[in-house]
Formats: structure tokens, sequence, C-alpha cells
């Protein structure tokens, strides 16, 4: 059975048993900061699981898009691992329970008119106390007790181990299934059954508190299961992954064997470019921080593989149509953005060469250094100039140090980078830090933002500071008298906008005994400072004032604002959703989007945005 046919089977199965189909959550999520990769089928429906929020269906299936990166170095080496994969799942948020679970996934499993996999090679294994689950497997599914292993909360628990060390919250016993391919030593784990049935509080025992509502949230691993359903002893070796490992093989100019030399690194590489090919298409382009981070350690990883054996030129780019033939059926999507991805991608690897064969000749060098002198960790200080001069990221030396049985000092890097951080100005933030706003900010609190429609209110003082002619910093006083000299008041509330996400800042007046006029505002720290020059009279901190702002500019600055969403809706309609905002300036009277992609625009599609931005405007579309 081929991979796409699994994944369909598998979302059909379930919509036949009531489940609502969801498409995959995007690769990073927003609304979640916890993760930088959505990892698991289950993350997109965290709120349903918690019980937040309204809901409008208690039954789910999906396959969902996952990056994994904490078992980057088992990638290509074991027959299991993938940095990108796809997760099969169906999820009930206080509807169906264990036994509809249970009974579903072994339907699922070894009906003929679904996967018809042979029974008698199938196993499963249970939490050591739940007696429950183990019955169902046994009594109602007929499985004989030889075939059914009880756990321990270390293997057969979510959160593991969650019962005797944590955390508190939602937890639940779990049963996996297993399948031995034949000819395989070992039997492949392909699908787990969580029961999330459980409030955990406090040490044991007596912590674990049932849940009014039960929840099920089950992960197959589509990669494994075609490799079971395929009859290959590796998920490299299905379908959708093997033409990938010989293009790559072609890419690089050698032959991909699987046992062979190539074997390993070209399974890398295949790995590497899919996932990279994905994160890019939704516009995670590679950088130093971040999900984009992940995203170079990839490129860069896999490049490396194909220069150690010989290809000394940009290679990967060429990969991405392969990638996209591979995926072609459900995600159509991804040739949307094959030019962007594959000339982010070639960009990349330009970067990474020119400094590639000084890296690595500074590496070797320093390999010798650390053997000759009995030790097997490289230090911190070395690895952290291979990163700032040769572009060798810290995860990528680790790596290749671990090949070559070494580890790296990590507290030495670390070390070395916020010495380099000092020197070069970036650490002065914790300078700036302990000055006369933060004081303020101390004393009076954060500075209450009146309603965005609000252009007029009362207020008053709490901080005043001033710059005087020859002097080098602003100097905090009680009175302003000074004249046209630069000056910045501090409120208590205000209907001032402070410059944020590229929008700049109101401009206005404040009025009391004196007349302030108000030149920009930004953010510190939960203040809202206003910059400006005393025009007459005389500002008191504990005064209370009437803060006044520009209404017809801010109405400027209101409608660019709303241009730059239009632009960006226009932007993905045109040349595609990978053109994500990397930077803007909102002005009154003018704006500059900065975005991603990987050509510059034709005059044909320039004109067709101008044209969607003007029907949008014409039709009063709303905005958001």
């Amino acid at each position: 059975m081929k991979t796409d046919e699994l994944r369909e089977k598998y979302l059909s199965f379930f919509e036949s048993k009531g489940c609502v189909r969801r498409p995959s959550d995007v690769l990073v999520p927003r609304s979640d900061k916890t993760v930088l990769f959505t990892p698991a089928g289950m993350n997109q429906f965290k709120n349903q699981f918690l019980g937040i929020g309204p809901i409008d269906f208690t039954r789910a299936t999906t396959c969902q898009k996952c990056i994994r990166t904490g078992d980057i170095g088992n990638v290509g080496v074991t027959t299991r691992h993938h940095t990108f994969f796809e997760m099969l799942g169906n999820f009930s948020f206080g509807d169906y329970f264990k036994k509809e679970a249970i009974h579903w996934a072994w339907e699922f499993l070894t009906a003929k008119n679904w996967l018809g996999l042979d029974k008698d090679r199938l196993t499963v294994t249970v939490y050591l106390d739940d007696d429950e689950a183990f019955n169902i497997w046994h009594k109602e599914v007929g499985l004989d007790p030889s075939r059914i292993s009880r756990l321990d909360e270390a293997e057969n628990f979510w959160p593991a181990s969650a019962p005797s060390q944590g955390p508190d919250g939602v937890c639940g016993p779990c049963s996996e299934i297993y399948y031995l391919v034949p000819g395989a030593k070992e039997p492949v784990e392909i699908w787990n059954l969580v029961f999330t049935q459980f409030n955990r509080v406090g040490a044991p025992p007596n912590n674990l508190h049932p849940l009014p509502k039960k929840n099920i949230d089950t992960g197959m691993g589509l990669e494994r299961t075609a490799s079971v359903l395929q009859g290959v002893l590796s998920n490299f070796e299905i379908d959708s992954l093997k033409p990938l490992c010989i293009a790559a093989g072609d890419a690089v100019g050698v032959k991909y064997e699987y046992a062979g030399k190539t074997g390993r690194p070209m399974r890398r590489i295949a790995d590497h470019i899919r996932a990279c090919t994905f994160a890019i298409h939704e516009g995670v382009a590679p950088g130093a921080n971040g999900a984009e981070y992940i995203i170079r350690l990839l490129l860069r990883r896999a490049l490396l593989e194909g220069y150690l054996l010989g290809k000394q030129e940009p290679f990967l780019h060429k990969l991405v149509p392969d990638v996209i033939q591979a995926m072609k059926i459900p995600y159509p999507e991804l040739a949307e953005t094959e030019l962007s991805v594959v000339n982010t991608i070639r960009d990349e690897e330009s970067t990474f060469l020119a400094t590639i064969e000084r890296g690595l000749s500074k590496f070797d060098k320093l390999v010798e250094k650390v053997r000759k002198d009995g030790s097997s960790v490289l230090p911190g200080e070395a690895v952290f100039d291979l990163h700032q001069t040769d572009g060798f990221v810290f995860d990528l030396t680790s790596a290749i140090a671990a090949d070559r049985g070494l580890t790296v000092d990590a507290k030495g890097f670390s070390e070395a980078e916020e010495e380099h951080k000092k020197k070069s100005g970036q650490g002065s933030w914790g300078v700036m830090s302990a000055g006369p706003l933060d004081k303020i900010q101390q004393e009076a609190g954060d500075t209450k933002f009146l309603a965005y429609e609000s252009t007029e209110s009362p207020a008053k003082i709490v901080g005043i500071l001033v710059q005087r002619p020859g002097a080098t910093e602003m100097e905090r006083v009680d009175t302003l008298t000074d004249i046209d000299v630069p000056a910045e008041v501090v409120l208590d509330q205000s209907p001032f906008y402070g410059e944020s996400g590229g929008q700049v800042g109101d401009i206005g007046t404040l009025i009391g005994l004196g007349h302030f006029e108000v030149t920009d505002t930004i953010k510190h720290s939960g203040l809202l400072v206003h910059r400006g020059v005393l025009k007459s009279g005389t500002l008191h901190v504990g005064e209370k004032i009437k803060a006044v702002v520009d209404a017809d500019r801010r109405a400027g600055i209101r409608r660019a604002h709303s241009a730059t969403h239009i632009l960006h809706y226009a932007l993905h309609r045109v040349i595609g959703h990978h053109a994500t905002q990397r930077g803007s300036k909102v002005d009154n009277d003018q704006l500059r989007f900065d975005f991603s992609h990987g050509a510059a625009m034709s005059a044909d599609e320039l004109q067709h945005v101008e044209k969607i931005i003007n029907e949008c405007i014409v039709e009063s579309a709303p905005v958001s």
C-alpha cells in the first residue's frame, strides 16, 4: 500500500466513526509559544483538551506535519528517526473513550477492507495498573495475554513517569501497538493510544484524580506504518522517501546504497531537505534564532554531508522539486512556492560554502590539538570562534564532534558568546535597564494605555527627563523649565500610541501650566514615553494635564496600517503564502512592507497586486 493511500484510508476510516477531518496545523504554531515546531497532532487541540473556549466538535482526525529535532543525531543512522514526519491521529474531547479507541484501532489494522495486517504479528502494551485496557484487549478483542505486556509508568504513561515525577496536570495511561515485520528482529511501534483520564495533583500516593471528561489522543507514525505495509525494514525504503534518497545521491554524484558508505549521509540529506522545504514554504527562512536557527542547522548539516563526499558546490536546492513531487498529492500547495524555496536554499548554501573549507580545516586542527592533550572535549571558546567567523553553528559543530567521539564545552561556548556581546555592544541593554526611566517605572508602575479610539484624556505627570546642552545623558527633574530642549514626559495614563511593530508613535501636545509638543512616543519597560520639547510655561511632576493626540495624523497612520494588511493579502493571492512579513514602517503618509520572496516580482505580478488592493478599497472589504 502506497503512503498516500494509507494516509487517506486512515482519515476516511475515522470519518466513518464520526470524527471531523481537520487539516494539519502549521509547522510553526502561532498561538503556542512553548514549542518551536509542531511536534504532534494534539497540539492544535490543546484548548479542547483543557476545556478552554467554545468547541464545535468532540471527535477529530488529522494527518499532522511535524518537526522534531531532539534526536537529530540519530537521523540517517537508525531506521525510524526523522526530523520531518507525518503523524496520523484520532482524538476525543469528552466523547468516546478507551473501549472505542482500542476496538477501532484493531478494526483499522486488521480488517481486510482497511489495512488487513496479520493479527498474529501484532502485540500491545498497557500500563501496569490499567486493568480496563488489559481486559478490553484480552476479553473483547481476543488477544492472548502472552501478547499483552504490562509496563511501568516510564514506558506506558503520558507524560512519562507522571504519577511519581510529575508534572501536575492532565495525564493518563497509554497502550502501544507493535507489529513484527517479516525478517525483522524486533517489532516496530506503529500506534500509541493515550487515555487522558486523570488530573495529577501533588506527590503520590492518591495524587491521580479522575477527570470529569476523559479524552483520547492517539498517534500513528505514517512513515512507520507505511514501512510495515510495504514490507521494508526502514522508513527510508518506503515509496515516498527512497526516491528522495536516490535523488540525493544523484545530486551529490554518488550512488545511494542503503548499507554502503553513502547510505547514512544520503538518508540524512533526504530527511533534512524535506523538513526545510516544508518549513521554508511556510515562511521559516534560515536564520540565527528560534525555528529559523533549526532550519539553518539542517541545511548546513546536509550540505556538509555532501561536501565531505566531494560535492563542493550548491546541490540541496536541486532536490526541492523531488520533495514537491513526492508530496504533491497531500500537499499540492508546495508547488506554489517552489521558486522561492529553491532560491532561499541556494542562497544559504552559497553563504556557508564560502567558509566551509576554512572552518573544516580549523575544526580538524582543533580536534588534533584536543586529542594530543589527552582530552575529548572541544573548548567552548574555540567552538564559538568557528560559529562567529566560519558559520559553524554550535549544534553543527557538536554533531560532527560526536561523529568523532568528542563533545563540546557548552558552558565555555555560552561564556564566550556573552563576552562577544559585551564587546560588540549587543549586551548594552543591561546598562540601560538601570537608568532613570526604569526607576520611574519602579516607583509609578506601568503607563495605562487608553483605548486606541481615544485621542484626548486627562493624565498626571509621574516623571520628567531633560537633555540639557552639553550633557551626555538625560537628567531626571521634578520641574521642566527649559524651552525647546529635548525632554521626555511620562504619564500615569495616556491616549498616545507608542512606536511598536513597525508603526510609528503618536505626536500631539501635553497641556497644563505649560505647553509641551510631543514629537514621538516610544515604549520602554511598560512605560509610554512622550518625547518632545517644552514650548511655553513649565511642567511639574504630580501636575494634572490634558494629553491630546494629533487626530489627523493618527487617522493617516490607521489608513496606512490597514493598507499593509491589504497588501499582505494581495501578495498571498499573487505570489503565495510564503510571502511572510519580515518588517514594516507604517507612517501617516507612507508605508514600507518587507516580505520574503525568492525573486524580483514581475511587472504583471505588481499590476495584479495593485488591482487586488484597489478592489478591496473600492468594495470597503473588512480588514483583519
